[in-house]
Formats: C-alpha cells, sequence, structure tokens
C-alpha cells in the first residue's frame, strides 16, 4: 500500500472514531507504519478530524525521532514512537478518550475478564498504565509497559490506547474494548461482577488465534 493511502486511511479512521462517539473534537490521536516501515503518519495536533487534508498528516522517522510536515505532531507523539519502536508486532495506533474505557481509567483500575471477549487483547484483562503528564516521557514508559503482551492499554485518568496489524484492525479492537469497558461499569452498577478466572482466558486466548489473532507479540503486518 503506498503512502498516501496510509494518509488518507488516518483521516477516515479519525471520522470513524468521531461517528462511532469514540472521539470528538480534537481529542485522542491515531498513526500508521509507512510504506516503508522506517517511521509513521500521525495526525497533527489541535485540527478537528474534519478539517483534515492528507497534506496535514505528520511524518515521523522510527530511527531519529525527525519530525516533517507542514503541521506540528499530536502532543502524544511520543509514546506512538515509544510504542512502534518497542512493539514491531503492532502497524496501528489508536488513542482514543472514549467515555466507558476512560471512565475505568479514571477509576485507576485494570479492565478484568468480565467477559471472555478480554482475550481478543492477548490475556486475562487490558491493564491500566499509571498516570503521567500527556505527552512525557514517563507517559510513553508506563504505556509499553502496560502493553507488553496485550493489543490495548487504558492510561489512568486519560484514556485508552490499541495496537493493530492495521488501522482497520485497530479501529475495530478500539471499538470492542470501550463496549467492554461500557459493560464492566454496568455490572459494578448491579452488583458485583464474577470475574473470569486466568486459566480459563488462557484457553479462550489459545481459541482466538484459530479466528485470525496470533499471538501477541508476533503478529505481522496483514495478519
Amino acid at each position: 500500500m503506498s503512502n498516501s493511502f496510509f494518509r488518507e486511511q488516518i483521516i477516515d479512521t479519525c471520522l470513524a472514531l468521531e461517528a462511532r462517539g469514540l472521539n470528538q473534537g480534537t481529542s485522542g490521536n491515531v498513526s500508521v507504519r509507512d510504506e516503508a516501515g522506517t517511521g509513521f503518519f500521525l495526525t497533527p495536533s489541535s485540527l478537528p478530524y474534519h478539517q483534515m487534508t492528507p497534506d496535514d498528516i505528520v511524518h515521523v522517522d522510527l530511527a531519529s525521532g525527525t519530525i516533517t510536515g507542514t503541521r506540528k505532531p499530536s502532543s502524544e507523539y511520543p509514546f506512538h514512537l515509544a510504542i512502534l519502536r518497542a512493539r514491531p508486532d503492532a502497524q496501528a495506533v489508536v488513542h482514543t478518550h472514549s467515555q466507558h474505557a476512560t471512565a475505568v481509567a479514571c477509576l485507576r483500575r485494570d479492565l478484568p475478564a468480565v467477559h471472555y471477549l478480554v482475550a481478543l487483547f492477548g490475556g486475562a484483562q487490558i491493564r491500566c498504565a499509571p498516570y503521567a503528564t500527556f505527552g512525557t516521557d514517563e507517559l510513553s514508559a508506563n504505556v509499553v509497559a502496560a502493553l507488553s503482551d496485550r493489543r490495548a492499554a487504558l492510561m489512568a485518568n486519560h484514556g485508552l490506547v490499541v495496537i493493530g496489524r492495521n488501522l482497520d484492525e485497530a479501529l475495530a479492537l478500539t471499538a470492542e474494548a470501550e463496549t467492554l469497558a461500557k459493560l464492566y461499569l454496568q455490572t459494578l452498577a448491579a452488583g458485583t461482577p464474577h470475574i473470569l478466572p486466568d486459566d480459563e482466558m488462557a484457553r479462550v486466548v489459545d481459541r482466538f488465534r484459530d479466528y485470525g489473532y496470533g499471538p501477541v507479540g508476533g503478529m505481522k503486518k496483514g495478519e
């Protein structure tokens, strides 16, 4: 796929996030590796999604961190850079401030196995990364650690970040994480949820490999 395709796809993904109520205004950010795999494209800072054009999309070099483009990158470009450096299996990163996932993150809780579909994200929970100021190296380190062997992480008092083998997968997993967070909050309001045990979640993780989700850390582009 060409770099022009990836620029357009970032905009399409941002508009889809807004249409689904997963982001609004200029909140959140999206990135995807470039055609050569030596850098990535990223949403610009403080530009409403409906105003973006392909020329507004910023490019970041993976090795040097050099930024090119006509606009400033998202303030969260440090954690996109850190994730894509640490996770060669990830091709795309989606960060949102979706309501229910962010609510769980504001509780500073992991999202537990209230439903077996939590296993889509690689384990028995979606971890919550400790709070750090946005745009800092501390936040980047916290997010990378929380994503270890996972496809998503909550960010305390901040939001959600999801990785995927492409932007379509990252978008779909973002919507799924938001649904699971809403379900968890609903069960907490109704009573005490029964959390599935780790051994059962390990079985489900293995089963999902038969449905196109390979082992986390072993994802390859296009799989």
